[in-house]
């Protein structure tokens, strides 16, 4: 793992500060869903301002092409307030880079927090842009990177800024970056990994990274099916990726070399239509009839993945075991969830669903560590190089 700067080796005390957050949140109706990323702020907000800084901090939320009133940030402004205990400055703009925000940045009291407008409002940011990197670094003297969200992406926020100002990592940053590098480099054993999701084609590379170090992989929800194919197994209507089952046969052969259990689900919960009240009945996942698919790993084999998950001593967990959002099918991810909190394990969970499967049962701190990056986990367990990080530390300390 690279080594980074942390908010430990940077000279702060004192300084205005571009502190870039993760604060992409659920909101309907002006109502936070989910204010977990709004939490894992907290504790480098809290030592940057007991360090005298003033801060100024950046997000995105959603995808907006341009100034949408649905993704503003102003719900978030107000509960990051109530969670510390002290104003949140914000004020609604066309985006990060209006004279009307800039203004709002410049009358910034000392030590006081002001939360820019959506970096997305402005169309530049996501082409990392290096104009709107120069205006966002203009509001302060130093900057940290906090939101490990957003690491891989080379934004003007993200990967931009750090080129202009002297920078660190918060410390969300520094610990997703040191638990997930230890999973990498040093995990205790026995190592069992559980996969999840819909397809094979967006976890080949951390499949192939994960076979180098774990010691079991369980494998499950719809891209399951696509190795059970590879191995001539009838999947009824499963989702299957056909143009990736050669590419399956390859993975299987590879952790057969390494010695490494690849467990697929025996059985599965099965119904004709994704949709709740369906018609269910369990079939080994061989052996699923046409005009069914494959929607929840069934009783057997959640019995199964319960057994390996006993005896571990690390886990890593990523990715939903069916189609979680439609009860009945929720059924594997829930216990998966309670079996990882009750394992005893240096235990990691990431991706939006399992975070949430976790958070729902009232898990969350049962769980060694709730990553809060989907795309950037899976990216950094790849072993591929996060450009909001590799910036860090590229202008010196004054």
């Amino acid at each position: 793992m690279p080594a980074f700067p942390t908010l430990s080796d940077a000279p702060l005390d004192g300084r205005r500060v571009l502190v870039r957050v993760d604060l992409n949140v659920p909101i309907k109706g002006g109502v936070i869903g989910d204010d977990t990323r709004i939490r894992a702020t907290l504790p480098t907000l809290t030592e940057l301002l007991e360090r005298g800084c003033t801060l100024v901090l950046a997000s995105h939320l959603g995808r907006p092409k341009g100034p949408d009133d649905t993704a503003r940030l102003g719900p978030v402004a107000a509960r990051l307030a109530e969670l510390l205990g002290r104003e949140v400055r914000y004020l609604a703009t066309d985006g990060p880079a209006d004279p009307a925000q800039a203004e709002f940045v410049a009358a910034a009291p000392a030590g006081s927090v002001t939360l820019l407008e959506n970096t997305r409002f402005d169309r530049r940011e996501t082409k990392n842009d290096p104009e709107l990197a120069r205006v966002l670094a203009g509001y302060a003297d130093a900057f940290v990177n906090d939101a490990f969200g957003a690491a891989h992406r080379a934004h003007a926020s993200t990967e931009g800024v750090a080129r202009l100002l002297p920078s660190a990592a918060g410390r969300l940053l520094e610990r997703e970056l040191t638990v997930l590098g230890g999973l990498l480099e040093a995990p205790e054993r026995p190592f069992v990994v559980v996969l999840g999701g819909a397809k094979v084609s967006d976890k080949i590379a951390v499949i192939e990274r994960l076979l180098e170090v774990a010691d079991t992989l369980i494998v499950g929800g719809a891209m399951a099916y696509t190795f059970v194919k590879a191995q001539g197994g009838r999947v009824g209507d499963s989702l299957v990726e056909d143009d990736r089952l050669e590419l399956a046969r390859e993975l299987l052969a590879k952790a057969a070399a390494r010695k490494v259990p690849l467990v697929l689900p025996v059985d599965s919960v099965c119904a004709a239509e994704i949709k709740a009240g369906e018609a269910v009945s369990v079939h080994p996942s061989n052996a699923i009839p046409d005009g069914l698919k494959g929607l929840d790993a069934g009783p057997k084999a959640i019995a199964e993945f319960k057994d390996a998950l006993a005896g571990a001593a690390t886990v890593l967990w990523n990715g939903p075991l069916g189609v979680f959002e439609v009860p009945p099918f929720d059924v594997a991810t829930r216990a998966i969830a309670e079996a990882v909190a009750a394992s005893g394990s240096m235990s990691v969970v990431g991706g939006g669903d399992s975070v949430a499967a976790i958070t729902k049962a009232g898990l969350a701190d049962r769980i060694e560590h709730v990553s809060t990056g989907g795309g950037a986990s899976l990216e950094f367990l790849e072993g591929q190089t996060l450009p909001g990080v590799a910036a860090l530390g590229a202008v010196a300390w004054a």
